[in-house]
This record gives C-alpha cells, sequence and structure tokens, in this order.
C-alpha cells in the first residue's frame, strides 16, 4: 500500500530474530494517525472490520477478519520537526528497528525498546521467551523482573 508501517510486539520480536518462534494471536502495527484512514481502506477491503474492546481508544484498536486474524493498530501524532507529539507516545528512537519476517525487511521496534515496552505488567511465558531471545541475542541485560520470574517458574 506504501503506508509506513512499523512492527510492535510479538511479531517484532520475531523480525528482530529473523524467525518465528510462536504462533502470533495479532499483527501489532504502528503508523502515523496520518496514514490511519488510508490503512482502513485498504483492511476494509479485506474484510476487516473493527473489533470492541474495553481498553480501545482513538490510537488503539483493533480489526479483525472474517477469519480471525486481528491486527492490532497503534497510531502516533508527529509535529513537522517529526517529534511525537500525541497517540501513542512511543519514543522516537523506538521506531528504528530492522527485521525481517518471511523473506521480507521490515521496520520494527528496536530491541533495547521493546524489551522496555516488556516491563511493568504480569508477565506470562510468551513474554519470558521474547524477552530472554532479544537481551541473548542483542546482549542486553534481562531486566529484573524477568530475572525474578526465572526463579519463580523453576
Amino acid at each position: 500500500t506504501g503506508i509506513p508501517v512499523v512492527v510492535d510486539g510479538g511479531w517484532a520480536v520475531d523480525a528482530l530474530l529473523g524467525w518465528q518462534t510462536r504462533d502470533h494471536g495479532d499483527l501489532d502495527l504502528a503508523l502515523e494517525h496520518a496514514e490511519l484512514p488510508k490503512l482502513l481502506d485498504f483492511l476494509s477491503k479485506l474484510g476487516y472490520q473493527h473489533l470492541w474492546r474495553a481498553d480501545q481508544w482513538e490510537h488503539n484498536f483493533v480489526l479483525e477478519d472474517d477469519q480471525g486474524h486481528q491486527v492490532d493498530l497503534h497510531t502516533y501524532i508527529i509535529d513537522e520537526t517529526g517529534e511525537i507529539i500525541g497517540g501513542v507516545k512511543y519514543p522516537k528512537e523506538a521506531l528504528t528497528g530492522k527485521g525481517r519476517i518471511a523473506h521480507m525487511d521490515v521496520d520494527c521496534i528496536e530491541p533495547h525498546h521493546l524489551v522496555a515496552f516488556h516491563k511493568g505488567y504480569p508477565l506470562d511465558k510468551n513474554d519470558y521467551q521474547d524477552v530472554r531471545y532479544l537481551c541473548n541475542l542483542f546482549k542486553i541485560d534481562l531486566p529484573q523482573q524477568y530475572r525474578d520470574y526465572n526463579n519463580f517458574i523453576r
């Protein structure tokens, strides 16, 4: 479509690693809010419709097709200098990662930021695996929360 998007979430982890580590329930995409109408038009032609969630808001919501495929959209607003001033307040440098999905180069969340985004909420097995892979490959210190989780699951 020519719409610049940045892969976030579990698929961003896999893009950075260069291989699919697990099944994913959705595809998280970050994009400039001004590009949203074009993406919504494209996805609606593929049968995607809004899926209501209690935590949704103007800049974060989910679309689903009739086969259950979900796209979780995260939009941000930038000013004339390219600084993010609204919507999902990604740090600008978080949007600079480069990865690969199915032999295709993609923009994705940068690994240090992706690890940081995985902190501060209750962990599950997928979070733990994702962060361990990222920390091992990119030589990032494993956050304390994950070290504690490691001790908990033993």
